[in-house]
């Protein structure tokens, strides 16, 4: 556990901040709590590169095997330490003191682990056993690239019977931008056709992070392509849930971190206003 006199904020999110290999908490900014983190990529391993991630020594590949196992008796510790034990008096700012959800994020993308939808099951036997708010969400955090395996989809049918979101990453939407932000060749059209996936089996969340690279925010080209993607998602009828729009919060760990800066919240807002203007909520996170 952390040292008393250290207490959990926004800027920290370290994944061994408790000392267990799967189960982590951070105080989230976008969902205003404690959010119960799961870490199903503790290799650091991950199918993306995005330039702003936070990930040490972050490299190519997939998650390695789950030991459910381990992540159950570690899920089922924390828990009774949150809900039974002090850990939240000791830790957590007094305003922050609410679980607000268990997500799936962590040091890679979560849905590379070959056992997800085992997960979301032993996540659903786990939550029965201790009283926690009725509210409480299920979130996965994921690029959305592998939206199109069976295990995903079978874990995204049982999130959305625990009161589950998908936070479906996506930043840019011309093919150069990806290429350069997320390190990605994913087309538009495989991003349209997994969204479709996704908005199908769970209620989903586009969440899309800008900044500056050498001082300069995403281009106006980018700005429009953005809006014209979003635009069309609207008129297929797509149940979007929203967009969740945020800046930088913390130093990335990767060669490009130098080149990265924070734009400013007016421009943030104004992005924000254009999507809105779209027909969409926006959740705005500077």
């Amino acid at each position: 556990m952390p040292s008393k006199s250290e207490r959990l904020n926004t800027a920290d999110h370290s994944r061994d901040n408790v000392g267990l290999t799967y189960v982590y908490p951070v105080i989230s900014r976008r969902a205003g709590g404690v959010s119960i983190g799961i870490n199903l990529n503790p290799n650091n391993a991950c199918n993306w590169r995005c330039v702003y991630c936070q990930v040490p020594d972050l490299k190519r590949g997939s998650a390695p095997r789950v030991d459910l196992n381990k992540l159950e008796i570690e899920l089922r510790s924390f828990l009774h330490e949150l809900v039974d034990g002090d850990f939240m008096q000791k830790y957590v700012p007094l305003e922050a003191r609410k679980i607000h959800d268990i997500a799936l994020s962590g040091n890679g993308e979560p849905t590379s682990a070959l056992e997800f939808d085992q997960v979301i099951a032993l996540i659903a036997r786990v939550k029965k056993d201790f009283k926690l708010p009725a509210d409480l969400k299920t979130v996965l955090i994921t690029n959305g690239s592998l939206m199109n395996r069976p295990a995903v989809q079978a874990g995204l049918k049982l999130m959305a019977e625990l009161n589950g979101e998908v936070w479906f990453k996506f930043d840019r939407a011309l093919s150069e931008e990806r290429q350069h932000i997320n390190n990605t060749h994913i087309s538009l059209k495989r991003i349209r056709n997994h969204l479709q996936i996704a908005t199908s089996l769970c209620p989903t969340w586009l969440q899309t992070c800008v900044f500056q690279i050498n001082g300069e925010p995403p281009s106006e080209l980018e700005i429009n392509a953005y809006l014209k993607f979003i635009r069309s998602l609207k008129d297929e009828g797509l149940p979007l849930q929203g967009v969740l729009l945020y800046g930088i919060a913390r130093p990335s760990l990767q060669p490009e971190a130098p080149l990265l800066s924070r734009v400013s919240e007016s421009w943030l807002i104004a992005y924000g206003e254009k999507i809105k203007a779209l027909g969409l909520t926006v959740k705005l996170n500077p």
